[in-house]
């Protein structure tokens, strides 16, 4: 005589010795369970089939699970197996071992060592803090503050356009605003207009600030009367903010030098072949050399460490 089941497991275990040839970058994929795991030692009287999860019991739950790069799994229904080689728009693309690849929607619907899973795109990894163009580390919270009433001034259009260029991220996260003083000759005016004080304090850049120049001996008049206290003024040795971009930033070796009696950057341009015969044509060999200034490293240290100065002197007491 003979019985049926152990027929039905001789089945199952033929089908368990079947060798699984699908592989991907050495892997295998795990081997399917037996087609009939329930008709092996099975006790027909034993459980109350009226006890609480038996609709579920014997079911197995699916896991969640990130598609990972090289993470082997199966597909159910279809047997595809092969590794995860990229995850994009909800799909998931699956290469097998023999280069193939085919795309899969992200959910369930997988094997993994013959588990179910359900498969979620990857979390990106948090990112490490950033630094902006001037060196200093990116604020988490990138929102620029309300502008405070203390603020840096520059002589002009391009020594502000500089200034945002390398500490715009910087100033922002501060709060201080840069405006145009256009000319330090008329800082009095300002002054005197909107005066400084103890929560209102003003930085001030000059160009070809140097000993015995009429800019300097501007600065120390003013900073000899009643707003010196909150005022602060630095500034550079160059004839003009140009100057303060390196020469080997813009392709150059050095900055052409300009005969006493011809404008300054009509004659910079002409010494470097640019085009000087208007005013556009200066302004966009300015935007030529800012296009060049990348971070702080473009930059001179005379110019750096004097920007630097104005921003902690107009930041001080503040969060």
């Amino acid at each position: 005589m003979r019985f049926p089941l152990a027929r039905r497991s001789s089945d199952a275990s033929i089908l368990r010795t079947i060798p699984d040839t699908r592989r991907h970058r050495g892997v295998r994929c795990a081997p399917r369970p037996p087609a009939y795991p329930g008709w092996v030692n099975s006790d027909r009287y034993g459980s109350d089939v009226l006890a609480p999860g038996w609709r579920t019991r014997g079911t197995k739950t699916s896991r969640t699970i990130p598609a990972e790069l090289d993470l082997v799994v199966e597909v159910v229904g279809d047997g595809w197996c092969g590794a995860v080689t990229r995850v994009e728009a909800g799909t998931v693309e699956l290469e097998d071992g023999k280069g193939r690849r085919r795309a899969f929607p992200l959910g369930g619907g997988f094997l993994l060592e013959g588990e179910p899973v359900i498969l979620e795109r990857p979390r990106q990894a948090p990112r490490g803090r950033t630094r902006t163009a001037s060196g200093s580390f990116a604020a988490a919270d990138d929102r620029a503050r309300v502008a405070l009433p203390s603020r840096i001034l520059v002589e002009g259009k391009h020594d502000a356009e500089l200034v945002e260029k390398v500490w715009g991220a910087d100033l922002r996260a501060e709060g201080v605003a840069v405006e145009l003083l256009a000319g330090l000759d008329h800082l009095d005016e300002l002054l005197a207009a909107e005066p400084p004080g103890p929560g209102r304090r003003y930085g001030v850049l000059v160009d070809h600030l140097v000993p015995g120049s009429k800019e300097s001996r501007i600065a120390e008049g003013i900073l000899r009367g009643p707003h010196g206290a909150h005022l602060r003024i630095v500034g550079h040795p160059y004839v003009d903010v140009w100057q303060c971009v390196k020469p080997q930033a813009v392709g150059i070796r050095a900055w052409p030098v300009v005969p006493r009696g011809q404008d300054w950057k009509t004659g910079i341009c002409r010494g470097l072949g640019w085009p000087a015969e208007s005013a556009e044509d200066i302004g966009r060999a300015w935007q030529r050399i800012l296009a060049r200034v990348t971070t702080f490293r473009d930059l001179e240290p005379a110019v750096l460490g004097r920007v630097e100065e104005l921003i902690d002197f107009v930041t001080v007491g503040e969060s």
